[in-house]
């Protein structure tokens, strides 16, 4: 995972859903190059407060 991901291959998979930029788990579970049933695992132990721990701008 030392691989560099490009700006614009991420900004790709960013989609606006009533008015909140958000990311599939599937995309995300690419980037991190983990099956999606992990990533949704980890998301579940850790709490899963991203979207609503993220900053607004």
């Amino acid at each position: 995972m030392e691989d560099i991901v490009a700006q614009e291959v991420i900004e790709n998979k960013i989609h606006v859903i009533r008015g909140k930029k958000v990311m599939l788990d599937r995309d995300l579970a690419a980037l991190y190059e983990v099956e999606t049933k992990v990533l949704n695992q980890a998301v579940k132990r850790n709490g899963g407060g991203g979207a609503t721990a993220a900053p607004s701008p």
